[in-house]
C-alpha cells in the first residue's frame, strides 16, 4: 500500500520558511544600532549578549576614559534577507580604529 504524505515547506501558519530566520544580536550605542553578531539559535545569542556585555562591564572604565560610547547589547529575530549584503560581526566592546561600527 502506497500513501502520499504532502510535506509543507511552511511551519503551522506561518508564511516564512523557518530556516529564514536567525537570532541576531543587535549592538545600539546612542542612536547607532548595528547588528553585532548573528546565530541560528536564539540560546547561543543569549550566550553572546551575555558575554558582550560581561566584556563591556570589564572594560567600562576603560571606554569612558577613551571617550567611547557604551554599547548596550540586545536580541531580535531576524530575516536572513535582511542581513546587509556587505554585514561583517562587531568586536565585543562594539568599536574599531577609535570609533562605535
Amino acid at each position: 500500500m502506497t500513501d502520499i504524505i504532502p510535506f509543507s515547506r511552511f511551519s503551522s501558519g506561518d508564511e516564512r520558511p523557518r530556516e529564514d530566520r536567525i537570532w541576531a544580536v543587535m549592538a545600539e550605542a546612542g542612536r547607532t544600532s548595528r547588528i553585532a553578531e548573528i546565530y541560528p539559535s536564539r540560546d547561543a545569542a543569549l550566550a553572546d549578549r551575555d558575554w558582550r556585555e560581561q566584556q563591556v562591564r570589564a572594560y567600562a572604565h576603560f571606554l569612558r576614559s577613551a571617550r567611547q560610547p557604551i554599547p548596550r547589547y540586545s536580541i531580535a529575530p531576524i530575516r536572513r534577507a535582511d542581513l546587509p549584503r556587505s554585514w561583517t560581526p562587531l568586536p565585543a566592546l562594539g568599536f574599531l580604529r577609535g570609533r562605535f561600527v
